[in-house]
């Protein structure tokens, strides 16, 4: 669990009844265990209820919440857990590095593996340092470096999908954001080797797709994937920045709709409260699901890996 829980507005219930077990676990004494421990039973049964009926019936909206979650495990928690023998790669050899995208090489169950991710920082050091997990140009090059040194070597491709979008500067631009984007896409078609994309937290416009046009595309059952966030949908359509409720809904940016349209092929389950709230858990399931899908894409031919995403992306497209 997280050594600190930052409780969303719409969970001030259930940071009440926590707050209230603290409060009795803090001023229990022995003379007054019994019935204190008694009570505190109730108000945790109580809690357990709350979180039940509240996670069970997320609106779109509450769910952007959940998943920008400060406390969210990050790619870099992934990596830690799931990889062995780590080796991080940096730079794009044409401009420099950039932090907002982290990948290397290492094992994963004993299966050599190429791993990339979007980086946020868990802090306000690491989070500068990670330029807020929007990379710029060089970050997407990089990421298409370490595709192509994938596939020349034969090695599977994870990557862990976490940005709001890519970095919206005018050095972005000057530097080629949109070629860089367009460029990280059209590689991930040509992989000739297994290629899983998870969506950890947001996916937010083309920042995210850059990292998923791959064989299978999962989704935690609190992320949300968008082609613009709904601040920027409400601002475009409504001109008006509070109805980003109401733009939540209308860009079905949920990992339940995207998998009913057959955007998302697996939505893998959150402990009950959250990611946040058990990241260690939720880490290890990611893990389970991913390697299940590797396992099942080990079995296609390099032309058959190809095929499949390309079949992939254009069933999108097709109206039935």
């Amino acid at each position: 669990m997280a050594d600190k829980t930052i409780y969303l507005d719409f969970e001030e219930p259930i940071y009440k009844l926590d707050t209230k077990i603290q409060e009795l676990k803090s001023c229990c004494d022995d003379k007054l265990a019994k019935d204190f421990n008694k009570e505190i039973a109730n108000l945790e049964k109580k809690t357990q209820k709350l979180l039940e009926e509240t996670y069970t019936k997320l609106t779109p909206w509450q769910k952007v919440c959940v998943a920008r979650h400060a406390n969210r495990p990050h790619s870099i928690d992934y990596i830690n857990a799931l990889i062995e023998n780590f080796m991080p790669l940096a730079g794009d050899k044409l401009f420099g590095e950039d932090e907002a995208i982290v990948g290397g090489l290492g094992f994963f169950n004993g299966q050599a593996v190429m791993v990339i991710g979007q980086e946020k920082g868990h802090d306000l050091e690491s989070r500068i340092r990670h330029g807020f997990g929007m990379p710029k140009p060089e970050g997407y090059r990089k990421a298409k470096r370490l595709m192509e040194l994938a596939n020349h070597f034969n090695i599977p491709i994870i990557s862990l999908v976490d940005t709001a979008g890519a970095f919206p500067g005018i050095e972005g631009e000057e530097r080629g954001q949109a070629e860089a984007i367009a460029s990280c896409i059209m590689e991930g078609f040509k992989m000739e080797v297994p290629y899983i994309a998870v969506v950890i937290g947001e996916g937010g416009s083309g920042g995210a797709i850059a990292l998923a046009t791959a064989n299978r595309i999962l989704m935690l059952e609190h992320s949300i994937y968008s082609v613009i966030s709904p601040e920027g949908c409400a601002s475009i359509l409504w001109r008006d920045g509070s109805a980003v409720k109401k733009a939540a809904t209308a860009l079905h940016l949920t990992a339940q709709d995207l998998h009913k349209f057959g955007v998302v092929d697996e939505i893998i389950r959150e402990p009950l409260g959250g990611a946040h709230r058990f990241r260690d858990e939720t880490v290890k399931h990611a893990g389970d699901v991913i390697w299940k899908h590797l396992t099942e894409l080990k079995k296609l031919s390099p032309a058959d890996l190809a095929k499949d995403r390309e079949e992939k992306f254009l069933a999108m497209s097709r109206i039935a």
